[in-house]
């Protein structure tokens, strides 16, 4: 009977550490992590995930449960996928700060309407290019990729009471941090483009006190700053592609691949 326990006890944690570490990815991942999908339905993608991959992955190290190694290991599964989420979470948050960077300089801060995948206030610009990559992360496939890679971090870095060690967090600390440096780069030719059309409106200030500039500023920056955008959306998508790239090869260094 103690013998048939023990069995129960090993399927059942072959079952629930990979779930643990499932939800934590999908907690944190884009599109499906964001408000705009229900509580519910990310848990029925998450059991229909453990589901699918269970019968592939290694069989986990016996604990008893309820121990502390056994709550230790739990934890450690759902910190894996957090980290992964947010890996790819990285690149869909620099596109916003980047939005919320060209729209202030084009006077569109006043404008601003409410994210429905994040909940909070997001410029129009900033909410362009969310949808933008948003659209293009699932034209390449980013959610089955997402998915294989979570299948690879089991291969890589089985299920056990390590987890991600203090290299791993410098990675995910450091890719983070990356997020102010990717944003600028990509506003900065809009934001270069804009400010040299402020310093011409700050001559004209100069030069023909008389004239109104918050009347004839704010349209003629708000039109040049959509036909920038749109002139500058040629290396967007190129750009877009590196830097989902640079997440999924930040996900196999994070896991040991």
């Amino acid at each position: 009977m103690i013998v048939l326990d023990n069995t129960l006890v090993a399927l059942l944690e072959s079952w629930i550490w990979p779930f643990f570490r499932v939800a934590g990815l999908l907690m944190a991942a884009p599109i499906i992590g964001t408000r705009s999908v229900p509580v519910r339905i990310r848990l029925v993608i998450a059991i229909a995930i453990t589901i699918a991959i269970v019968p592939v992955l290694p069989v986990p190290v016996y604990l008893e449960p309820f121990t502390g190694p056994w709550v230790l290991t739990s934890i450690q599964q759902v910190i894996i996928g957090t980290a992964m989420g947010l890996t790819i979470r990285t690149v869909f948050v620099a596109l916003e700060i980047a939005g919320q960077a060209i729209g202030q300089l084009m006077g569109l801060m006043m404008a601003s309407m409410v994210d429905p995948l994040n909940g909070n206030q997001v410029p129009v610009i900033g909410q362009f290019y969310l949808l933008l990559a948003t659209l293009l992360f699932l034209s390449v496939d980013g959610h089955l990729l997402m998915v294989q890679a979570l299948v690879n971090s089991f291969q890589h870095l089985p299920v056990g009471v390590e987890g991600l060690g203090r290299d791993a967090a410098w990675e995910v600390i450091n890719w983070l941090g990356s997020i102010l440096s990717t944003s600028v780069l990509i506003a900065l030719p809009a934001m270069a483009s804009l400010l040299i059309v402020n310093l011409a409106f700050g001559v004209m200030t100069r030069a023909a006190p008389q004239l109104n500039i918050f009347a004839v500023g704010f349209p003629i920056m708000i039109i040049l700053g959509v036909f920038i955008v749109m002139f500058t959306l040629d290396g967007f998508i190129p750009h877009m592609i590196s830097l989902f790239e640079q997440a999924f090869s930040m996900l196999d260094r994070l896991t040991g691949g």
